[in-house]
């Protein structure tokens, strides 16, 4: 190659750009400009400038007289080795576009800029001379509780963000208004600072000698290299402070931390605890945190500055600087599975982006996944167990009721055992849970005259009634409207009945049996946002709330020491629907529901109405067996080669117009791979076979373990020419059959 050809060739790079595309493409490297792999640049595509990241696979051959030239270095430290080799692994497992994987890991473009100076809330002279009144004399300063912890914040604190001091003392940002117009706080200008750093070496609680000696292992492992542990312990047996131990033992190696939960409504609790054990908040990372918030944590997690970082699935692909210890907690949920855009499983990938850059990982849970189980039983991930509950308390004793058996009074749900149960509750100044995973009052609504159902014009699904509120919505587009006032079928009006129960109308119901009670409710779609959902915990814990009644959202990681009675409407409610994980499902969420009951000192029951007490999952719930149920599950998945003893995928083809999925649908089954130890089922209507407006077919590929579906899933895509209209989605491991 000639000498100006080769210095061509060296001054061109790679520039990944954030977007659904396969590869990188070259840009010009302008003389004076100095770039490395991983540099953030923006570069011209078509009219405008967009950023991305300098990669460092082969420059391609693209002419030089087609280039155009890097226009700017971004003033951001570099995306690390591992999280670009973190990046194409997860685009190459999940037949997803590399750059798509990339956006998630650039989700905040403008943190790429310098940090602006900010506004944040002070304390002022008169608000410490206050304060100084409030020490000596109490009584002699009328200030409300919000505000006096606000400015203890303020006193013993930097300044801060109205949202992070609000959340700090556990108040509406309204109260930090009124301080700053009452003169007892003013707004300042201040840098782009380093966030307080937790302090690891603040003594943790007395444990028992199951959980030091795995206190002591998990510290050991997060001052190693790679590795992988299950932390397995029956609800209340003190599994997060277990693993404090190891966030502590990676904090004093110089480590960051990466906790991931499995929904926002866990993460009330756990920053409370977290802040107790090392004396401040983590750092937080959602969809629910203010994008302000959220460009400040990306670059402190970029610079190094963030310690810790606590949050949802997203947080895996933050760009830590030297990340040692990953936590999944709660590692069984299914939450963690994402189902929109690039499709893939937090859990397991967080495993391999601690592979990645040298960390261990902690996987805790009351009860882990068969696939966990399975990792554990091939000698892949250590395992730790903690068989007992913190501080002496015991599991709750189970009581099934038999449905079969009961005389409900119309309209009613609750069983007459439960129902005696609440009124002893209630008189012994206990609190109870009544759990029903089902949003809204009712999941039918019909005619009586003609039978009509009425269905979303969207979705396979029928319109769930939110009585409450006064409308009808789909659960799976989020259309809503407001209930009919005659049937479009046979016009009767006034037919219109509701069918079956949702968690409204259970409260309805226990309302008017306990009128006295307090009564909440606590589901995803009542509670809209983190400060919401803290507003509820801490209601439920100063005892402002006698019953709680709700969905998942209130079965996860909750700790309400009063709570001794829980109530599972209808336990059957997810053991139907031809789910491969239906029975796994049931029995994890039964199970995690039941441990809110006797956390403390006092005993707890639970009653669970079933109409299929013969069941194994009701079987082995009563029993509190978790092996014999295991077993059979595991036995059942093995004779079927179905996951982990097997490998599944999903291809779902979706297209407004139904013919055209079907024709597309046609074209990929006579393209199908036929390889030994390979299956391709389908095409089949998807069970919601219309979904937001498009018609779905799908396709379950299903193989055997050592087979990599991967290669044989990339070269059936690109067998078929798939029109602009219709979509082509890839689920490798699927979690979802819908």
């Amino acid at each position: 190659m000639p000498a100006a050809d080769a210095n061509a060739a060296a001054r061109r790079v790679p520039v990944l750009l954030p977007l659904p595309l396969s590869g990188a493409y070259d840009y010009r490297v302008p003389a004076a400009m100095e770039l490395r792999a991983g540099s953030f640049v923006a570069v011209p595509l078509g009219p405008r400038l967009v950023p991305g990241v300098v990669w460092d696979c082969a420059a391609g051959e693209v002419d030089e007289a087609k280039l155009r030239d890097v226009e700017e270095v971004l003033d951001a430290p570099p995306l690390e080795e591992e999280l670009r080799r973190f990046i194409e692994w997860v685009a190459a497992y999940t037949l997803a576009p590399v750059g798509a994987v990339l956006r998630m890991a650039m989700s905040v473009t403008d943190a790429l800029e310098p940090p602006q100076p900010l506004r944040a809330v002070a304390i002022t002279e008169h608000g410490r001379a206050v304060l100084d009144m409030l020490a000596r004399s109490p009584e002699g300063v009328r200030l409300s509780p919000q505000r006096r912890r606000c400015l203890a914040e303020l006193a013993d604190g930097p300044p801060r963000s109205m949202i992070e001091l609000a959340r700090a003392a556990g108040c509406g940002s309204g109260v930090v208004k009124g301080l700053i117009e009452g003169g007892f706080a003013e707004w300042i200008e201040t840098s782009f600072s380093r966030p307080p750093e937790p302090d690891w070496k603040r003594p943790g609680p007395a444990f028992s000698p199951e959980q030091r000696r795995a206190a002591e292992e998990l510290s050991a492992r997060a001052r190693g290299g790679f590795s992988v542990t299950l932390l397995e312990g029956v609800t209340g047996s003190g599994k997060t402070e277990v693993y404090f131990e190891a966030i502590a033992a990676a904090l004093a190696a110089g480590r960051q931390v990466l906790v991931l939960l499995p929904e926002i409504a866990l993460g009330t609790q756990f920053l409370r605890r977290f802040e107790k054990r090392f004396g401040v908040e983590p750092t937080v990372w959602h969809s629910d945190v203010p994008h302000r918030e959220r460009r400040i944590a990306w670059r402190r997690v970029a610079e190094g500055s963030a310690s810790v970082v606590v949050g949802a699935r997203s947080a895996l692909f933050l760009p830590f600087r030297n990340l040692g210890l990953i936590v999944v907690d709660e590692e069984h949920d299914p939450s963690f599975k994402q189902e929109d855009g690039v499709v893939y499983h937090a859990r397991d990938m967080a495993v391999v982006r601690a592979r990645f850059c040298g960390a261990a990982a902690i996987l805790a849970s009351a009860t882990p996944s068969l696939e966990t189980l399975d990792n554990v039983a091939r000698g892949r991930y250590a395992h730790l167990e903690l068989p007992a509950r913190h501080g002496g308390a015991r599991l709750p004793e189970i009581r099934i009721v038999d449905m079969r058996r009961q005389r409900l009074e119309p309209r009613r749900f609750l069983a007459p055992p439960l129902v005696a149960a609440l009124g002893e509750a209630l008189a012994s100044g206990e609190q109870a849970m009544l759990f029903l995973n089902r949003r809204g009052y009712a999941p039918l609504t019909l005619c009586r005259n003609c039978g009509h159902r009425l269905q979303c014009p969207n979705c396979t699904a029928w319109l769930v009634e939110h009585r409450f509120r006064g409308l009808l919505r789909c659960h799976y587009c989020g259309h809503a409207e407001s209930p009919p006032a005659f049937c479009v079928e046979c016009g009767a009006t006034g037919s219109f009945a509701a069918c079956g129960p949702g968690i409204e109308r259970i409260a309805e119901e226990t309302v008017e049996r306990f009128p006295a009670a307090r009564v909440a409710i606590m589901a995803s779609d009542t509670l809209t946002g983190p400060r919401a959902i803290a507003e509820m915990i801490t209601a439920v814990e100063e005892r402002a709330v006698d019953i709680l009644i709700g969905t998942q959202v209130m079965a996860k990681g909750h700790h309400f020491p009063l709570l001794t009675l829980v109530g599972v409407v209808d336990a059957d409610l997810g053991l139907s629907g031809g789910d491969l994980r239906a029975a796994e499902r049931t029995w994890q969420l039964l199970s995690q529901v039941s441990g809110r009951a006797g956390r403390a000192d006092r005993p707890g029951t639970v009653f669970v109405q079933t109409y299929l007490p013969e069941n194994p999952v009701i079987a082995a719930l009563v029993a509190q067996d978790r092996d014999r149920f295991l077993a059979v599950e595991a036995e059942a998945r093995r004779r079927h080669g179905m996951p982990p003893y097997g490998r599944l995928a999903a291809l779902i083809i979706s297209s407004p117009d139904a013919d055209e999925a079907d024709f597309v649908a046609a074209a990929f089954s006579r393209a199908a791979p036929q390889m030994p130890g390979l299956t391709v089922l389908g095409p089949a209507p998807a069970p919601l076979a219309l979904l937001r407006g498009r018609h779905r077919r799908r396709f379950l590929v299903k193989a055997r373990r050592d087979i990599r579906v991967q290669p044989a899933l990339r070269e059936w895509l690109g067998r078929v020419k798939v029109p602009r209209t219709v979509r082509v989605q890839v689920d490798v491991d699927p979690y979802s059959f819908l």
